[in-house]
């Protein structure tokens, strides 16, 4: 039987000075929960395993290798491992994430993951780079500028194309219904984005567009909700959560708390007795009676299905749309001193009815798959009063009605969904009547 040759007695001091940190850090009384699960012993054939892969680099790489480097890169295995949203963080990925959450940072205004090993488009933001250049949920990006993703870890694909306001980025593209990738080239710019957008789109129909979950994404709805119903009661309201990449949890439920007046809308379960939470709706309720259909895609994950679950299970509002992405577990970002982290996957989301969204998505009640209405060609000759040069333009609201008929032509999920709303209507006022 062969044996395991002996690591070398200078590897074993070099390792245990530098993994002392790392042993003192493990037994740190973290909490009572995370002591019951724990394991104390440790694994001490993996380790010297570990310990000796260490050393025949040191000794025979081509090139002389940093101890932290190495150490660094083991800890970002252990983590991309794991699943795609946990990782390690030096002190430059740190700050960047911090960027990101505090909603301003130079870049292209792209949401991505990992999925089966390639970097793939979870969601464009609304109004950015990448939604301009129509940028769709499930793309693949094979390479940014010169460098191929295959061998990228996420937040290093992040770190490339983040950037100076002004410089540009070149994404070699594969759409998921296309038969060969295309390059397109974007210009960074600051990306602010902005949470909640409304507007009506016929007399007594609203519509309610959430691009992702701030801090103030609760409040902002209540606000849209009271501007809409100033000229009259709703009679019906879109809330549009397509391309909505999700964001904070306590926002996701504070928007179903808007239309819910009772009940569970989501919880949350993990190993640790802390990552095991539930959120009810309270009574206090902006719109607990009016018609609502709930619009999703390919490109709505996180916060957003927590939000279509929950009233999809209450019974609250039609779902439409296509199957959402399906990222359903919760990660916390823990600090390991130095300005560096982790972030990791510690809980799993589910629905009223236990449903996990986790790699199932939620599916629609009603499937209306991306499309265009088209209009027929005229002879070319038709000229309006909006083609006129210097003509009078329409009021503020005429106007506003315009461009919301244009929107409908142009989308033809959303004007399905109108659609269904005053169908809604209908029945509603036979039954009344």
């Amino acid at each position: 039987m062969p044996l395991r040759p002996a690591v070398p007695p200078s590897v074993t001091r070099r390792l245990g000075s530098m993994l002392l940190p790392i042993a003192l850090l493990a037994a740190a009384p973290l909490s009572a929960a995370a002591q019951d699960t724990a394991d104390d012993d440790l694994p001490v054939a993996e380790i010297q395993a570990f310990a000796e892969v260490f050393e025949r680099i040191k000794r025979a790489y081509v090139e002389e290798v940093e101890d932290e480097d190495l150490l660094r890169n083991a800890m970002r295995g252990m983590l991309s491992e794991l699943d795609p949203h946990s990782a390690y963080l030096d002190s430059e990925e740190f700050e960047s994430l911090r960027e990101s959450t505090q909603g301003e940072f130079g870049g292209v205004g792209i949401e991505v993951g990992m999925e089966e090993g390639q970097l793939t488009v979870i969601t464009p933001i609304d109004d950015t780079p990448a939604s301009r250049a129509g940028l769709r949920s499930r793309d693949r990006i094979l390479r940014i500028d010169d460098t191929p993703t295959d061998r990228l870890s996420l937040q290093e694909a992040v770190n490339l194309m983040r950037g100076e306001p002004g410089t540009r980025l070149r994404l070699t593209i594969l759409h998921q219904d296309a038969n060969a990738p295309q390059e397109v080239t974007l210009t960074r710019e600051i990306i602010r984005t902005r949470s909640v957008k409304h507007e009506l789109l016929e007399e007594g129909y609203g519509y309610l567009r959430v691009s992702q979950f701030q801090s103030r994404t609760g409040e902002q709805v209540d606000e849209a909700l009271d501007r809409l119903r100033r000229d009259g009661p709703l009679r019906g309201l879109v809330l549009d959560l397509r391309n909505n990449p999700g964001g904070v949890l306590q926002a996701a439920v504070d928007v179903a708390d808007a239309f819910l007046d009772s009940g569970l809308i989501v919880y949350t379960e993990g190993r640790l007795a802390d990552s095991a939470m539930r959120f009810s709706a309270g009574r206090e309720t902006a719109a607990p009676e009016v018609p609502l259909v709930v619009l999703i895609n390919g490109g709505s994950a996180s916060a957003a299905e927590i939000v279509a679950g929950a009233l999809q299970d209450q019974r609250r509002g039609v779902v439409m749309g296509t199957r959402s992405f399906g990222k359903g577990s919760v990660q916390q970002i823990m600090s390991l001193g130095n300005d560096e982290g982790l972030k990791l996957t510690t809980a799993l989301y589910f629905t009223p009815d236990g449903r996990s969204i986790q790699a199932q998505g939620i599916e629609p009640d009603v499937e209306v798959i991306r499309g265009r209405l088209e209009v027929a060609e005229s002879s070319g000759l038709d000229v309006r009063e909006a083609d006129l040069q210097g003509h009078l333009d329409a009021p503020d609201e005429q106007r506003a009605r315009r461009e919301a008929s244009e929107r409908l032509r142009e989308d033809y999920q959303l004007g399905e969904a109108l659609n269904l709303l005053k169908a809604l209507d209908v029945l509603s006022r036979r039954r009344d009547g």
